[in-house]
């Protein structure tokens, strides 16, 4: 199919067609591509691949792609001369805080722009993880953070993006107000810890921090909860759908 229309092809031009369906089942092409594909017929299918390939390299994807990169650079930062220098630990801090305000700002562009791809749907949410889990891991090692801190986050944040996969095929569980201020909590008190503070501001991100595990723990039972009222509506359906087919 070359979305030539039945009149240029020998096709009745006095009766309105029907719009032409792909014949392979593949979507069908619009934009820049359809161009393509009209001009050059056997070359259609490549040129509009090569079209939508592009759209990966957008400023949203680039941006997830900078927060990976950075995940090296701030544990070698972190942990540079022993981990206990406050220079290297303020620009430690500075990679952290350029990964938190690119998160934020990523997901913003992809939707607001329609610029959602498969590769960001997937590098977005390793990215997020990546970087925070880097911190706390590295954190732990100092010695600045209890291990079962940093086993409650990520044993978290692992199981509910299972927890995810698990019930896709009945849909999809939105991201709640209680999670992202989870998120904004563990990126400032995480940040807090990278930084050699001294004094009350120590004592305050203990308490920052501890805010941010009491979030973790109740919107991650929150994200359970929802996960299994999304299952059983999902299998009701469906047996409603079946036995409607049967009858």
């Amino acid at each position: 199919m070359t979305g030539v229309p039945a009149s240029a092809s020998g096709g009745s031009s006095g009766a309105p067609s029907a719009p032409e369906q792909p014949a392979d089942g593949a979507p069908e092409v619009s934009g820049p591509a359809a161009a393509l594909e009209a001009r050059h017929p056997r070359g259609g299918k490549l040129a509009a691949a090569a079209v939508n390939q592009a759209s990966v390299w957008n400023v949203a994807n680039l941006l997830t792609m900078l927060r990976l990169v950075l995940v090296p650079g701030f544990v070698a930062l972190l942990l540079a001369d022993g981990g206990y220098d406050p220079a290297w630990r303020s620009f430690a801090w500075a990679a952290f805080a350029v990964a938190m305000i690119t998160d934020l700002f990523d997901g913003h562009l992809a939707r607001t722009y329609n610029l959602v791809t498969d590769f960001g749907k997937i590098a977005d949410p390793i990215a997020d993880k990546a970087i925070m889990g880097a911190a706390l891991i590295c954190l732990s090692y100092l010695g600045d953070l209890p291990w079962w801190v940093t086993a409650v986050i990520l044993g978290r944040e692992l199981g509910i993006t299972l927890l995810r996969f698990v019930v896709i095929r009945y849909g999809v569980i939105p991201a709640s107000r209680g999670g992202k201020l989870k998120t904004l909590t563990q990126g400032i008190a995480v940040g807090m810890y990278v930084l050699a503070l001294t004094g009350w501001l120590a004592t305050l991100r203990f308490w920052v921090m501890a805010a941010a595990v009491v979030l973790t723990v109740v919107t991650g039972l929150d994200y359970v909860r929802q996960a299994m009222v999304l299952r059983r509506r999902g299998i009701a359906e469906r047996a409603a759908a079946l036995e409607e087919r049967e009858a």
